[in-house]
This record gives structure tokens, sequence and C-alpha cells, in this order.
């Protein structure tokens, strides 16, 4: 329960949504027009920035449901 209290903590979940963020972001700075492996990295920084992203959200809502524990 230790390890579920650090993770829905608000601040834990405040940082997982501004490092996908900024992950998502650079993801798609470094996509532009390029082709090959740069363009597969570039897609790849970018879902990763998505999935960090939507486990902030998870967390978030984890977070609502145990709040009256």
């Amino acid at each position: 329960m230790e390890l579920l209290d650090a993770l829905i903590d608000r601040t834990t979940i405040v940082a997982l949504a501004i490092l996908g963020a900024i992950v998502a972001t650079a993801g798609g700075m470094l996509g532009g027009r390029r082709a090959g492996h740069a363009a597969k990295i570039a897609r790849l920084t970018l879902w990763a920035g998505y999935a960090i992203s939507f486990t902030s959200i998870a967390l978030f809502i984890i977070a609502g449901f145990l709040s009256n524990r």
C-alpha cells in the first residue's frame, strides 16, 4: 500500500503529466519531415510521451476512487 500511496500522491501525478507533455512535445519537434531511422525515434518518443501522460491520467482517476479511505 505504501507504493500505491506514493503513486497517487498529487506531486507524482502532476510531475508525470508535465514529463509526458515535455516528452511528447520533444517527439513532435523531432518528427518534422524526417524519414527513416530518425522518424522512427521521433514516433517512439511521441508515443512514450503519450504513455506517460496516460499513466498520469490513470493515477488521477485511481486517486479519486481511493480518496475516501
